[in-house]
């Protein structure tokens, strides 16, 4: 994959849990990827894949079992807790949950300030005034209300006002890198579309970067460059949105697609979304080869035997697959057909 001016690097990433008895959760296996400066990466997946334990594992919550991340040419393995807490503030995360992330004891404004107690004198922001200026300035920024929000606290929000408060306090160190751990799945569906607004708001306005994790195929389109679809600790396909949703080059990618619903009552599911069959593989003993080979419909004998890698397949569309379906499908979808009959 081309790393261009990329401010994260991601190679070989491994992240495993011991399960007693000898036995170990494998949540990410050997992944790799880079996330361009001013880049939104989309990551998606079913529940379990290791989304979020990726996310975690970049930010060394926990540290990775094995594997390489490098933050602006840095490697954050080789990094000391003392070194690795000097780089984190430019890096931040935003939590799935918005209100639990919170301390419900203190007020918006102590929440949002708490960064700058502990980080205010290496950005010099040690004067109170200045520190309530920011405060003001961020809580604006993300469509809070200073002067009546500030002293309240999170139980008196909706969810989404509290995910508005995470995304605020998260901005207060002005970050390059900023983890979204599925921000919008605890929120109603009118809401989501207000936090990815103010995140792209956020994005423009502040020069950030970043790592958008979901479930929901339909959420990222609009918001990411690209999308990494992930399956049972692996990377199994990898493109621009365009690409991705009009082509899909892996089962698994299309039978995700085919589960977005579409607000057209004449509208007929894709000729190549397949079915999902069978159950969920337990990543404490994961499938040889193709992880997804047990629920696959084009699954062949050489699927069990090898592992697929990550092969470029044209218009930076990456896919892990021995049978890919390729981009001369394209030609052949409803919506070409349609161009092609008129």
């Amino acid at each position: 994959m081309p790393s261009g001016d990329s401010l994260l690097q991601v190679k070989n990433l491994v992240v495993e849990f011991p399960a007693g008895r000898g036995r170990k959760v494998h949540a990410v296996s050997d992944i790799s990827f880079d996330l361009g400066r001013g880049e939104t990466l989309g990551l998606v997946g079913e529940s379990g894949c290791g989304k979020s334990t990726t996310g975690r594992a970049i930010m060394a919550l926990p540290r990775p079992t094995s594997g390489q991340v490098s933050f602006e040419g840095t490697d954050l393995s080789t990094l000391t807790a003392e070194q690795l807490r000097e780089i984190r503030p430019r890096m931040q995360m935003i939590f799935q949950d918005p209100i639990s992330s919170l301390n419900p004891r203190r007020t918006v404004g102590e929440i949002i300030t708490e960064p700058l107690k502990i980080w205010g004198k290496a950005l010099g922001l040690t004067d109170p005034r200045a520190q309530s200026a920011k405060l003001e300035e961020v809580m604006t920024a993300v469509g809070l209300d200073y002067e009546t929000h500030a002293d309240r606290r999170p139980h008196e929000f909706s969810g989404g006002q509290c995910q508005r408060i995470s995304i605020a306090r998260a901005l207060m160190l002005d970050p390059e890198l900023i983890i979204c751990d599925e921000p919008v799945s605890a929120l109603d569906v009118s809401v989501q579309a207000q936090i990815l607004n103010l995140l792209e708001d956020m994005k423009g306005r502040y020069g950030l970067t970043l790592l958008f994790i979901a479930h929901d195929l339909a959420v990222v389109k609009n918001v990411s460059d690209r999308v990494a679809v992930m399956y049972l600790g692996k990377l199994c396909e990898l493109a621009s949105p365009d690409v991705l949703y009009e082509n899909p080059a892996h089962p698994y990618t299309a039978a995700l697609l085919s589960s977005v619903p579409v607000p057209d009552p004449s509208h007929s599911l894709k000729s190549h979304a397949g079915r999902i069959t069978g159950d969920l593989p337990s990543p404490m003993d994961p499938p040889s080869g193709c992880r997804f080979r047990t629920r696959c419909s084009k699954a062949q004998d050489i699927c069990a035997q090898a592992e697929p890698e990550l092969q470029d397949i044209g218009a930076g569309q990456y896919v892990a697959c021995h049978f890919p379906n390729l981009p001369t499908v394209i030609a052949e979808s409803p919506r070409a057909s349609a161009t092609t009959a008129s």
